[in-house]
């Protein structure tokens, strides 16, 4: 329709109850001529007359009386019903679905979703593990977290850190097999490699060579599709490994990981915070993301700092040949 119908309704009904024009124009933060002229149009569209208008007085109709009547209780849900929208975007209260891959969640955003857990004990967390990418409005994500490249079409996206990929071995490993000197010479050694838990692939490992980034294959000895079972593998000197920065950082800085070939620490992947819009977003959603901005970016608890990855690897034997 060309006139607000909803307007009209409610200056209709505020007239009625306040028994004038101007009062229901004042009501409604609107002039007297643009309450008059909804009255009209709401008339026009029901090809009735609501009120008996005089110069001192106002009253209904038989028509009116029966609308009012009818148009009161609608009009008193809808309006609870705006108020309640309302309030939902304001207070940080009510479902928060969030979607991130199994690894990334359980090493990475855990503490941030306990921390905010606690902050807002109103706040209902409904948290999908998926590392596939599945369609973010059909399965009505509000935030999602992705390691990877840039964004889908549609969704917001903000890069938190990046996501190293650091090829490193035990020390019992080093002593006993010696350390690889090149990229070549990892089909030397004994590798682990991941198998993507949705596609069922091998993953190549992929290296920083210059300004462009390489990958390669190697035959595995060991091959899981849990990034815990591979690094425990490794850290038991089962095999050599390329570990995200986010597993391989603590074991390195515990001693139970050396770090190898640093000089190729592909770090072209991010972990990415997704969402659908940035305006009118609940504020449970608001203050997640926040929450998880502020915590995460460039936290270096998750990645290996330059002079980490500077430190000289154990010498031991010779590689031995496979």
């Amino acid at each position: 329709m060309a006139f607000n119908q909803l307007r009209a309704i409610s200056t209709f009904i505020q007239a009625a109850e306040l028994g004038s024009l101007r009062q229901a124009a004042a009501a409604q933060a609107i002039t007297p001529q643009a309450a008059s002229q909804a009255l009209g149009q709401l008339e026009a569209h029901l090809g009735v007359r609501l009120f008996h208008r005089t110069t001192r007085r106002l009253s209904l109709t038989e028509e009116g009386s029966q609308f009012l009547e009818a148009a009161q209780p609608g009009l008193a849900t809808l309006q609870r019903a705006l108020q309640g929208a309302r309030r939902g975007r304001e207070e940080i209260a009510g479902p928060l679905r969030i979607v991130a891959p199994r690894a990334t969640m359980l090493q990475v955003l855990w503490p941030v979703l306990e921390e905010f857990c606690r902050l807002h004990p109103q706040v209902e967390p409904d948290v999908q593990l998926d590392d596939r990418i599945g369609n973010w409005v059909e399965d009505r994500v509000d935030v999602g977290f992705r390691v990877g490249a840039a964004p889908e079409e549609g969704l917001i996206a903000r890069r938190l850190m990046p996501v190293q990929l650091v090829v490193c071995a035990a020390p019992a490993y080093l002593a006993r097999f010696g350390v690889p000197s090149s990229i070549d010479d990892l089909s030397n050694h004994r590798c682990s490699c991941f198998r993507h838990p949705t596609s069922g692939k091998v993953m190549p490992w992929e290296f920083k060579r210059g300004q462009e980034i390489v990958s390669r294959a190697f035959a595995p000895a060991l091959c899981t599709n849990d990034v815990d079972l591979e690094a425990l593998a490794v850290v038991a000197g089962q095999a050599v490994g390329q570990l995200v920065g986010a597993t391989a950082a603590p074991l390195v800085r515990s001693g139970q990981l050396v770090p190898l070939l640093t000089e190729h620490v592909a770090d072209h992947l991010g972990l990415y915070v997704y969402y659908g819009s940035r305006v009118a977003q609940p504020a449970r959603v608001r203050a997640f993301i926040d929450l998880a901005a502020e915590r995460l970016t460039g936290n270096d608890r998750y990645f290996l700092r330059p002079e980490e990855l500077r430190a000289k690897p154990l010498r031991g034997r010779r590689p031995a040949r496979r």
